[in-house]
């Protein structure tokens, strides 16, 4: 290639979308959550394997994006009401107790339901982290469904009383932490949210309960293991999948917001998802495991599905690969394995990285344009010989992947989401009993 056409390529790569391209995309990935909808009860699929049930998060992020489909012009705001009020009734009416087919306990929901019953499946656990999500799409709805009429009224009314019934005290297990979860057959979960991680919201939730809140310092006690590193001479606030670093920001703009622990770091966790984004950038360009194709246009580690538990030789090499597992840069577990949706979830941190690697990505044949936007994932070492690529590309869409996309576009948009929740008291009250100050607060 001569200098002509690699300065070419360059322009095109770091060339700004138009809000045209953005919004073809947007749509696209949108339309997972009108497609694969059951018209009875509300409740979406998990992923698009038609055997796949309901998840709980899928929900609350589906949730989350009717407010941008209605600004966006898909759905009317006249009729976007009684789509909400369809899953909260659902969860209202749910079966609520310690049976092990029921839908939830003590306010909180299982990870995935039958998506005919709404019934526990999979004997699954009770999921603080994905009711978390579940109440935060109900809030988000609740704050910007804000008129008089029977319907927006009625979606404030149900979403304030699923919230509310949540018991977060009894979720800690008489500890200052938040467990994972809950099962009928075994009790608690042996695992507690401490260190930085997506759970984040779920303690800004807790702590700003008015029925159940929890006390300062269950914050504490999840900051407590918190690692500050320094990598590729970044400092940062270290977690290792890059999704960790953004689904808390779905919602909340941290910009300019400091609890203690970034007070003391001289930073907020806006900024620091920003570093998380450029570590994994530069962790791709050093490749210390000589994966095919990572480089400065082609990154993005996180939890994801993967081509599958399988040892293989490859080059000489002998691999681990995985099947759906959370990976983490660069301390690994790394496969070769990487997400589209994760790079453009990173749009409002670090657009200058993420708009090239996203043009980049578009040339790879992983389906931007088509239904449902960006297949997931692809590991371009382990070969597929039948694949139109050579290489793994998931067959599958997963509905807790699309959200990230279609919400942090918006954000990045017009800071549409994140205008809304500034407007739910249960989430200023949560971000002030952990201690956050400046900022929108």
């Amino acid at each position: 290639m001569g200098t002509a056409d690699r300065q070419t390529t360059e322009e095109e790569l770091n060339r700004l979308p138009s809000d045209e391209e953005l919004g073809r995309l947007q749509l696209t990935t949108l339309e997972y959550y009108l497609h694969e909808t059951n018209p009875v009860n509300g409740l979406i699929r998990d992923k698009t394997d038609p055997s796949a049930p309901s998840s709980i998060a899928t929900i609350g992020l589906g949730l989350a994006t009717v407010p941008v489909l209605v600004e966006r012009g898909v759905i009317s705001r006249d009729f976007a009401p009684e789509l909400v009020l369809k899953r909260l009734r659902f969860f209202r009416d749910s079966p609520q107790g310690p049976e092990p087919d029921a839908t939830g306990y003590r306010g909180f929901y299982y990870h995935f339901l039958d998506i005919k019953t709404g019934r526990r499946t999979w004997e699954c656990e009770l999921s603080t982290i994905d009711s978390a999500f579940l109440f935060a799409g109900m809030l988000t709805c609740a704050a910007y469904f804000d008129g008089d009429t029977e319907a927006e009224t009625g979606v404030r009314r149900l979403a304030d009383e699923l919230y509310c019934r949540a018991d977060w005290q009894w979720a800690t297990n008489g500890g200052p932490a938040i467990c994972h979860g809950w099962r009928p057959e075994s009790g608690f979960i042996p695992h507690y949210w401490t260190g930085y991680d997506e759970a984040l919201l779920v303690y800004l939730l807790a702590l700003g309960s008015p029925t159940s809140p929890l006390p300062p310092e269950s914050y504490a006690a999840y900051c407590s293991t918190y690692c500050w590193k320094q990598i590729y001479g970044r400092e940062l606030l270290y977690s290792g999948p890059l999704f960790t670093h953004q689904l808390s920001h779905l919602w909340i703009d941290f910009r300019g917001l400091h609890d203690a622990f970034m007070r003391e770091h001289h930073s907020d966790y806006f900024e620091n998802s920003r570093q998380a984004t450029y570590v994994h950038q530069e962790y791709a360009q050093h490749n210390p495991l000589e994966f095919a194709g990572y480089g400065e246009f082609c990154w993005g580690i996180t939890a994801t599905d993967g081509p599958g538990w399988e040892k293989r030789v490859v080059n000489g090499v002998e691999r681990q690969f995985y099947d759906y597992c959370a990976r983490g840069a660069p301390f690994g577990p790394d496969d070769g394995t990487l997400a589209p949706w994760v790079v453009l979830a990173s749009l409002p941190f670090a657009p200058e990285i993420v708009i090239p690697t996203i043009r980049a990505m578009a040339r790879l044949d992983l389906g931007m344009t088509k239904r449902y936007g960006f297949k997931p994932s692809f590991n371009q070492t382990y070969a597929v010989p039948d694949s139109p690529t050579g290489w793994w590309v998931t067959p599958y869409h997963f509905g807790i992947d699309q959200g990230p996309v279609a919400l942090m576009i918006e954000n990045y948009r017009s800071g549409l989401i994140w205008n809304i929740t500034r407007r739910s008291p249960y989430i200023t009250a949560g971000l002030r009993r952990a201690g956050f100050k400046g900022g929108w607060l």
